[in-house]
């Protein structure tokens, strides 16, 4: 069993309120069991909602360095951290080892997510959740780099 993106397996979460399905996950699902998750619902925050992007990794933002601020120009750290820990508190309900999550966000990004900028540009880090799963032992992938679901 693992934890997953919801927008993955085709839940309409995503900030412009629409999914990210992947076809490798859904089949994945029809094999394994995938709790799907949207961290930025969990903590509150409205589907559709306006983008956020870190201005930072997710451990500074974790850590109180940095900040998720959305377009409009307002800080949504709070939501992003309550999001995550809620996230935290299914894995450990479940007793979950591993997480499939979606690439590039500030919630769930493995490796690579946005700058803060808004012009698109990709840049080495972790979003919240997955900084904050990791920290706690979990294993986190994203759907790109997921050997189960290729």
């Amino acid at each position: 069993m693992k934890l997953c993106s919801a927008c993955l397996l085709g839940v309409r979460c995503r900030y412009d309120g629409k999914s990210g399905p992947d076809e490798n996950v859904i089949a994945l699902s029809k094999k394994e069991a995938l709790i799907p998750v949207c961290p930025e619902q969990l903590g509150g925050m409205p589907t559709p909602r306006a983008p956020a992007e870190a201005e930072g990794s997710g451990e500074e933002v974790l850590s109180g360095k940095a900040k998720v601020i959305n377009k409009n120009g307002e800080d949504v750290s709070s939501s992003f951290i309550k999001g995550a820990e809620e996230v935290l508190s299914i894995a450990k309900l479940f007793g979950i080892k591993e997480a499939i999550l979606r690439q590039k966000s500030p919630s769930c990004g493995s490796g690579r997510i946005y700058d803060g900028s808004f012009t698109g540009r990709i840049v080495k880090g972790d979003g919240v959740t997955t900084a904050l799963l990791k920290r706690s032992g979990i294993k986190v992938v994203s759907e790109e780099n997921c050997d189960a679901c290729h």
